[in-house]
């Protein structure tokens, strides 16, 4: 990427193979449609110029909500090159989240899919992502030469909203500099020009949508689905020969299950396997190991409001544990501060680099979470290791009180994650008289393995601590996702309050 690119719609190449598809997007029926970078430029030009022709000003917010798709990228691409914020929205939202967050960004225009067009407001002006439709994105495009806008150092580029599980979704602005940071070190750290990238998370998220705009500056092909579905993926690695996957840990959890389709599938393409915003279990990477035996297994982290470079190798070059996310990047500065306010070798990580956000947009009500030095407040706990390496432990707001002991669900996780029947484990509190909070878990078995609840419980007393164990485990064929693919830990919750409700003075009395 050249280093004068100050736009972060024009992330691109230094140099491309003539005729090598920058990105092919597929359907729900796998129907593939494919664009060379100067296609896909001539398509972001066009969306630029429907723009301001439109009247629209730089600076405006303009949003968008449907599935993954290649009008979905020229449109993030062409509303940057005009100078104004994309806001990309979770299309699973239901119709008022939606129209909470029109109103709160202010939106000026909407790129929706067809099928969505009709849940919109009436008071704001849509555009259909339709690329085969009279009404849809080709007659918006306008046909003339426009002046690229060049942003100033804090000029946003992005908005994007968090998923709101606690509460209203909050607006995180996004600049051109600190994205373009983003990428730029990526490039450096981590080559892709060779790489035919499978991407399947949602381009409303930060994985899925700072990892296209690397691969479009990277000179790499993006093979796209317009959503994640086990089966679809398993496909398009065979079909489409994919070298480097990136997805959350859940969705090849998803994929692992698939194990007729997997026999049938080549998959000796995958090179390089990148999981992010959510922990990885032991159980998963052994799994992958056995089915990508080629693959190198990234252990990635990174925050929307932080980006995707936090960690990286080790400067000697140790070998990363498994289950650790790596070393603190040579860029960014980072520390771990206890509940007393002391920085040690576990606690809450705070971080700073030139790719944190701006801010939350239109949110004095929420304390900042920048300490007064510019440390970024991840709320995150991780522990760091006599070499330097990082592990995630979980998340603040996950961690709940049993009996006066503190207990992180994830602990629990990696716990049960190492039975061997064991593939998946989600914990969740609920409340007790007694304890305050007592620990609950649903569990997916391998394909083939049979468990019972009473060995599961047995095994976590043996390897964890007596006040950790699972009061109830509860055996599920899948685990629930939550629009960004992690697991949908609220869900469980409620359900795991719901089937307690019956029973729950009796089971009180047995299981503490």
């Amino acid at each position: 990427m050249s280093p004068d690119i100050v736009n972060l719609g024009c992330v691109r190449p230094l140099c491309r193979k003539n005729g090598q598809p920058a990105l092919i997007a597929l359907d729900d029926n796998m129907r593939e449609v494919s664009y060379t970078a100067a296609e896909l430029d001539a398509l972001a030009d066009g969306v630029a110029v429907g723009l301001l022709e439109r009247g629209l000003r730089p600076g405006e917010r303009v949003a968008l909500l449907g599935v993954n798709s290649a009008a979905y990228v020229a449109a993030v691409l062409g509303i940057m090159r005009a100078g104004m914020v994309a806001v990309p929205l979770n299309q699973r939202w239901p119709d008022a989240q939606i129209d909470y967050a029109l109103s709160d960004s202010g939106a000026q225009l909407v790129f929706c899919d067809p099928a969505r067009l009709h849940a919109l407001p009436a008071n704001i002006s849509a555009v259909s992502l339709a690329l085969d439709a009279d009404n849809g994105l080709p007659a918006f495009l306008g046909r003339d030469s426009y002046a690229l806008f060049q942003p100033k150092e804090h000029d946003a580029a992005l908005m994007l909203y968090t998923s709101g599980s606690t509460g209203r979704p909050k607006g995180v602005v996004l600049s051109h500099a600190a994205h373009l940071w983003v990428v730029r070190t990526r490039l450096r750290d981590t080559p892709l020009h060779a790489e035919r990238a499978l991407v399947a998370a949602p381009l409303y998220h930060m994985n899925a949508l700072a990892l296209m705009l690397l691969l479009l500056a990277s000179g790499a092909t993006a093979v796209l689905l317009p959503q994640f579905t086990a089966r679809a993926y398993i496909m398009a690695i065979g079909r489409y020969r994919c070298t480097w996957l990136t997805a959350v840990p859940p969705m090849i959890a998803m994929m692992l299950r698939e194990q007729t389709l997997l026999e049938e599938t080549d998959l000796s393409s995958v090179r390089a396997v990148r999981m992010g915003s959510a922990p990885v279990s032991a159980s998963l990477l052994d799994q992958i190991r056995q089915w990508l035996p080629n693959a190198r297994i990234i252990n990635a982290y990174g925050t929307t409001e932080g980006g995707p470079v936090v960690f990286g190798r080790h400067p000697l070059g140790l070998p990363t544990p498994p289950l650790s996310v790596g070393y603190a990047h040579a860029d960014v500065q980072l520390r771990l501060r206890s509940s007393d306010g002391t920085e040690g070798s576990e606690g809450v990580l705070e971080f700073k680099s030139a790719g944190l956000m701006s801010g939350y947009h239109n949110r004095p009500d929420l304390a900042s979470p920048f300490t007064p030095d510019g440390f970024y407040v991840t709320g995150d706990v991780f522990r760091r290791d006599a070499q330097g390496f990082y592990t995630f432990v979980g998340r603040c707001d996950d961690m709940f009180v049993c009996g006066g002991e503190n207990i992180y669900p994830g602990e629990v996780e990696k716990v049960l994650e190492r039975h061997p029947a064991v593939q998946q484990a989600c914990v969740v509190p609920v409340e007790d008289d007694i304890k305050g909070y007592k620990p609950i878990a649903f569990v997916v078995p391998r394909p083939g393995a049979s468990v019972v609840e009473s060995e599961l419980k047995a095994f976590s007393l043996e390897h964890a601590a007596a006040y950790q164990h699972p009061r109830r485990i509860w055996l599920m064929p899948a685990l629930p996702l939550a629009a960004t693919n992690k697991i949908d830990r609220q869900a469980l919750r409620l359900e795991a309050r719901a089937r307690l409700q019956p029973d729950y003075a009796r089971e009180a009395g047995v299981t503490q």
